[in-house]
């Protein structure tokens, strides 16, 4: 009698511990969801919203809404049901892309197929989130153009501020007539780390094109290993973007037409100006102004986007390293163009549809590149000795010399 009378008060207890931790499980995944939605929103490129929200133990649901801040260009619907466990949280959804003002579907209206589908596994203790979604293969044709897309795999995954996403995507063809071009496979690889409100982050990207192929009547390209590197941080000071773009080789009629790399960073936006401009696109976009007149919209942000500027933004050019074996010509230069940031109260992009405000902001340009070992038809070409050795490429308020000398006259045309 007295186990009896120990098992209901254990039974109870243990299912009063159950639906806390049911309760904690679910009310956790909403809260770290929240954060994240916003987080994702705080970065600026991105309206977020969800609707159709249903809140509960043991089951959620809603429907995630990502659009572009201006324009209506795409709007991509994220549908889920989230069941809660008292370990994890299982997510099962669905990837709903609409295209242009009419909100057209993409799968449904523009492909036969249904919307593929994601999963993801949200753990309570860790806080992490691991998913992945599978693209299936889908031909679609429209006035005689093709697109075959032989599908891929995204997975992602993560904890609140620093999240990862992998993409592997299949060969895919489109073709225009007896023009085709054929890409693929193709890996991205994605981290992006941020503090609350993405008031700093720092993002690396990793983006790899195993082939390229441009086919027509008369020319024939295939590129080889192209890759491109890129870091984008903006800390308390400033962003500053670094890209590194390598590609292995590009041939043509069975020769090598090209191969190199160039390495880039753009740095000096200021850092709070950026803040501010974000700030008033998210406001912009909450009170549903998206679709106001682009000038207008303009000419509200112009103080702070000329204020990006305040501290002389940089190019530098760490190297450019291009070699041509078919042609017998290469290039390996390094440099670096500044913004010259006096009196920017003088510059308006309003008007830098005017010819004469577009000279206003060529002439804040300054800057020098060295072009190592010149070739010698180049400098035939320029109008230099042909023992010259390096070209040194000056910009002074945005006029152009070569070693001291102005551009020939066909090149001072196109400034």
């Amino acid at each position: 009698m007295r186990k009896e009378r120990l098992i209901v008060p254990l039974v109870v207890a243990l299912a009063l511990l159950w639906a806390v931790a049911q309760y904690f499980s679910s009310v956790l995944f909403e809260r770290e969801l929240a954060r994240a939605l916003e987080d994702l929103a705080a970065r600026g490129e991105l309206a977020v919203k969800r609707s159709d929200v249903e809140r509960g133990w043991l089951e959620s649901r809603g429907t995630l809404h990502l659009t572009p801040r201006f324009g209506q260009a795409w709007h991509l619907e994220l549908p889920y049901v989230a069941r809660h466990g008292v370990i994890s949280t299982r997510i099962d959804g669905e990837l709903r892309p609409h295209l242009g003002p009419g909100d057209r579907r993409l799968f449904g209206d523009a492909l036969p197929s249904s919307p593929p589908t994601w999963q993801a596994r949200y753990r309570t203790l860790g806080a992490s989130l691991e998913g992945d979604l599978q693209l299936a293969p889908f031909i679609v044709s429209q006035a005689g153009r093709e697109l075959d897309f032989r599908g891929g795999r995204i997975t992602f995954g993560g904890v609140y501020g620093d999240w990862r996403l992998q993409a592997r995507l299949e060969p895919w063809r489109l073709s225009d007539g007896p023009a085709t071009l054929e890409a693929g496979p193709t890996v991205l690889e994605s981290r992006y780390a941020y503090t609350e409100d993405a008031h700093h982050f720092n993002q690396q990207d990793l983006l790899k094109v195993e082939r390229l192929a441009w086919r027509q009547p008369d020319l024939e390209l295939d590129a080889h290993e192209l890759v491109l590197h890129s870091r984008t941080v903006l800390d308390e000071r400033e962003l500053r973007i670094e890209s590194k773009l390598t590609l292995d080789r590009l041939v043509t009629a069975e020769q090598v037409l090209l191969t190199g790399r160039l390495a880039l960073e753009l740095s000096r936006i200021n850092a709070d100006a950026l803040r501010s401009v974000l700030a008033v696109l998210r406001d912009e976009a909450a009170r549903g102004d998206a679709a106001q007149d682009g000038l207008d919209l303009l000419a509200r942000l112009e103080p702070k986007l000329v204020a990006m500027l305040q501290d002389s933004p940089r190019l530098d050019i760490h190297a450019m390293v291009l070699d041509s074996p078919m042609l017998g010509l290469d290039a390996h230069g390094d440099g670096a163009l500044f913004f010259d940031a006096r009196q920017l109260s003088e510059l308006s992009l309003v008007a830098l549809g005017d010819p004469r405000e577009q000279e206003h902001w060529r002439a804040r340009l300054y800057g020098d590149l060295t072009w190592h070992q010149v070739p010698k038809v180049v400098a035939l070409w320029l109008g230099l000795p042909l023992d010259t050795q390096d070209l040194e490429i000056d910009v002074v308020r945005g006029r152009v010399r070569i070693n001291g000398r102005p551009l020939p006259p066909v090149l001072e045309r196109l400034q």
